[in-house]
């Protein structure tokens, strides 16, 4: 990986579609032509385009695109939501159950006002990360 977090390969990959589209050596293949030669889809060849075009023509802007430095929304799982959902899953399960299942976590933790409501299968992730099995 470089400095900038973008892989090597994709950036060799969107720098040949940018020579691909350039107009100034004359007349251009379709589209379809190109993205066969150079091993990408038609969908590649309009974001480099749109990206070329968003940054004023910049090719380094264009081609040594950066990955955010965060995730657009923070995690609703945190360490303390995964020690609380696990002391949960460890405690007896309601009357009438002989054990919990992930909807029965689900419909409990929506009761919990500390617990974000997390449906079962994100549930089920987080207690198979944590190799705990419900029995």
């Amino acid at each position: 990986m470089t400095t900038t977090g973008v892989h090597p390969a994709s950036m060799i990959r969107r720098a040949q579609v940018l020579l691909a589209l350039d107009t100034s050596a004359g007349e251009v293949d379709p589209g379809e032509v190109i993205a066969a030669r150079l091993g990408v889809s038609g969908e590649t060849l309009r974001l480099v385009a749109k990206r070329f075009a968003e940054t004023g023509g910049d090719i380094w802007a264009t081609v040594g695109r950066t990955k955010r430095a965060a995730p657009p929304v923070p995690s609703l799982v945190t360490g303390e939501v995964e020690a609380r959902l696990i002391a949960l899953a460890c405690t007896a399960p309601p009357t009438g159950h002989a054990r919990w299942s992930l909807r029965l976590l689900e419909k409990k933790v929506a009761l919990i006002d500390d617990i974000p409501d997390l449906d079962h299968s994100t549930i089920g992730r987080i207690l198979k990360k944590r190799n705990f099995a419900l029995i």
